[in-house]
């Protein structure tokens, strides 16, 4: 959970989260026999509705591919020298065979969507795109100098040790995905919370301590005594009803959701409200979504952070300005309001030019207004 604060955000890639972790859980558990066979049908319907909310539903045909690749190494290595050899051979080309059917009807099923195959084409291309890939925060290696990638860090060294102290062998499927867990995590901040995920499946079970300690076993004693499945049913029932009237329990208020001001710029957006300016506000990409949230219908906003929305033409361009490279004054002659943060080395710049007023400012934002608005 504390690694995944880096990107815990009421945004569609959450349920990507939840369809990833059901995936594996199917291919898994099928791989291992603990579920039978016919759960692997639930894949291409539940890819249906997944290609459909966001476009991580790419990471199940990642899964799919892993647990292929494992079933086609079983089925060509498996020695055939006793019956019990034989059995497993021939299990392992069932499994082969059944896998390439239910991946086969998953494709067939996420080009099931308002703009069929061109949704993953804009997908790849936004992908295999450099300069996005680059130039965007996401998309770089983790800092860990940060809470979240100190915990990520932290699960790759209990990775590392767990694998070191493993007493049994690890089957191909647990290797790849382990080694696609740590590379995607190590490639861009953004899949922390998915690496995360892989790596707490896959190694918390094979943490040996915990099983000569016993503490699995007393653990699952006290809660079978206290029904600990109930209790969390019970609070996320509350927790919904409380949501639902308001945040209040009686005259109560228990909740009171709200945008952080030292984060978010909430009395400079405040102030553009009620000066009802109609022009549209250039702003950092990353309170885009925010200003959309705050201002529309009455004010537009120049750039948020869907950057794939935008092109790499436009981001350039975009950088360009943030970054106060040579011209920047130039390209902010088609704006007339600005929302900038206000200790940026942008808002400093702006600030010593006479084309622009600054007519609020806090800790957190400060807003700028051509000094010509009113004759053009």
């Amino acid at each position: 959970m504390s690694a995944s604060t880096i990107h815990f955000l009421t945004r569609p890639h959450v349920l990507s989260w939840l369809f990833a972790l059901a995936w594996f859980w199917i291919l898994d558990s099928t791989e291992r026999e603990r579920l039978p066979a016919l759960w692997l049908w639930i894949l291409p319907v539940s890819m249906l509705l997944w290609a459909n909310l966001h476009g991580g539903f790419l990471l199940g045909f990642v899964w799919l591919g892993i647990y292929w690749v494992s079933a086609v190494w079983t089925w060509l290595t498996a020695k055939e020298t006793r019956l019990e050899d034989s059995v497993a051979k021939i299990a392992s080309g069932r499994r082969v065979r059944r896998l390439s059917l239910v991946g086969l009807l998953s494709v067939a099923a996420s080009f099931i969507n308002p703009y069929g195959w061109e949704l993953h084409a804009h997908i790849y291309s936004y992908l295999t795109n450099r300069f996005l890939m680059d130039h965007i925060d996401e998309f770089q290696s983790p800092n860990f100098h940060g809470l979240a990638q100190k915990c990520f860090l932290a699960l790759l060294l209990i990775t590392v040790a767990a694998l070191a102290a493993c007493c049994r062998k690890l089957r191909l499927s647990e290797i790849l995905l382990v080694l696609f867990a740590v590379y995607a995590g190590l490639y861009a901040s953004r899949n922390i919370p998915v690496s995360s995920i892989l790596v707490v499946l896959i190694v918390g079970p094979l943490l040996p301590s915990f099983s000569r300690w016993g503490f699995v076993q007393r653990m699952g004693a006290v809660d079978s005594r206290l029904r600990g499945h109930l209790w969390p049913m019970l609070a996320t029932a509350a927790v919904f009803l409380i949501a639902v009237n308001g945040g209040r329990v009686g005259s109560a208020r228990w909740m009171d959701a709200h945008f952080d001001s030292a984060r978010m710029p909430v009395e400079a957006v405040s102030f553009i409200q009620q000066s009802d300016v109609k022009t549209s506000v250039l702003s950092v990409d990353y309170w885009g979504g925010y200003l959309i949230y705050r201002l529309y219908p009455h004010n537009k906003v120049v750039i948020d952070d869907r950057h794939d929305m935008y092109g790499e033409g436009f981001l350039s361009l975009y950088l360009s300005i943030v970054h106060g490279e040579r011209g920047w004054d130039r390209h902010l002659e088609a704006y007339y309001c600005l929302l900038l943060p206000s200790k940026s080395a942008l808002a400093v710049a702006v600030g010593a030019t006479p084309e622009w007023k600054p007519v609020y400012s806090d800790e957190v934002a400060i807003v700028f207004m051509r000094t010509d608005l009113g004759r053009r």
